[in-house]
């Protein structure tokens, strides 16, 4: 596994790139917005006024990208599939489509109660225990994110008395091998939260050279003696119209 994890590539060329299978658009948004919530995307796209622009195929179907305008502004809008890879792929094809900047957003468990529940959750670094952004920045157990694309999040939370914590986050790639001796562990490295896609999303910005905004909004929680599923399966629709604003707040910023 050392060899595999630890032994980069940094050709830029691949043997297939996201330019072989996606066409440059012409005029695509430059800000895109995206996040994991199916119910929160159909949600936004009933209420306002929407063009499809694209589609990001796999086998699991087809996904569309939407052209917005939020303040006189035109964005562009699509789902992420959850996990690092999918997650990759896509926002791999995204960029290769136009795209310059990216905000990117979705739920999380909650591993430091007192630090992070309750809070927009603004990622300072993710602890890299998934494969994918492996190929893409070399080999170290964490990757930071970027301090001024932090810093636009940052200050409209502020602005608008969110609140909010910067933390480290733990990506993972097996959800049902959180055991409790790894979160203890996570626990320790000082992470105050868990998914499955941050440290994948940040080294494909970094190799791309697209800066990337990220948050997250805690659903369950591990930081008890057994697992609370809280709002978990709502996927955000609750309060869809909350973190919503907050990413087109910071696609406006961007």
């Amino acid at each position: 596994m050392a060899t595999i994890f630890h032994q980069f590539y940094e050709n830029k060329s691949a043997f297939l790139n996201p330019c072989d299978v996606v066409e440059k658009i012409s005029g695509f948004p430059e800000v895109c917005i995206t996040t994991f919530s199916e119910g929160m995307i159909k949600d936004f796209t009933e209420k306002n006024r929407v063009k499809v622009i694209a589609d990001l195929y796999s086998a699991n179907g087809a996904i569309p990208v939407y052209e917005i305008e939020y303040a006189n502004k035109k964005m562009g809008l699509f789902l992420s599939r959850v996990g690092a890879p999918a997650c990759a792929a896509g926002l791999e094809e995204i960029i290769a489509m136009g795209a310059k900047k990216v905000v990117q957003f979705g739920c999380c468990g909650i591993l430091n109660q007192a630090a992070a529940d309750g809070k927009i959750i603004v990622p300072s670094s993710a602890v890299r225990d998934e494969g994918t952004s492996y190929h893409y920045v070399s080999g170290s157990e964490e990757i930071s994110a970027d301090a001024s694309s932090n810093d636009i999040a940052v200050r409209y939370l502020k602005k608008h008395k969110i609140p909010y914590t910067v933390g480290k986050i733990w990506t993972t790639d097996a959800i049902y091998r959180e055991t409790p001796e790894a979160i203890e562990e996570r626990k320790k490295q000082g992470c105050i939260a868990v998914e499955m896609e941050c440290s994948a999303s940040l080294a494909v910005a970094r190799f791309r050279n697209i800066p990337i905004i990220q948050f997250f909004y805690g659903a369950d929680n591990l930081d008890c003696d057994q697992w609370e599923i809280r709002d978990l399966t709502d996927y955000g629709l609750s309060l869809s119209d909350k973190y919503m604003t907050i990413a087109l707040e910071c696609g406006i910023a961007f």
